[in-house]
């Protein structure tokens, strides 16, 4: 169990990490869908391995990335 809790800590990483990289490069918007999944999955990812290593701080901030890419990912189009 211990080795899968770690690998969602890295991939976790790795997918904000990358999601950061192609907004700051211009190929992804922060309105897109796929910047807001990358970051849902990797502050899930974080909520698991901060959760399960006892960072509580950690893992209520990860909580609320999560809230927040849930919010841009479904709210209601700008018109």
């Amino acid at each position: 169990m211990r080795i899968v809790v770690e690998a969602a800590g890295w991939a976790a990483g790795l997918l904000i990490l990358v999601s950061y990289i192609l907004l700051s490069t211009g190929r992804l918007r922060a309105s897109s869908k796929t910047y807001q999944g990358l970051n849902l999955i990797g502050a899930a990812g974080f909520v698991v391995n901060s959760g399960w290593n006892g960072a509580m701080p950690s893992a209520a901030l990860n909580v609320i990335w999560m809230g927040v890419s849930c919010y841009a990912l479904w709210r209601p189009p700008r018109q």
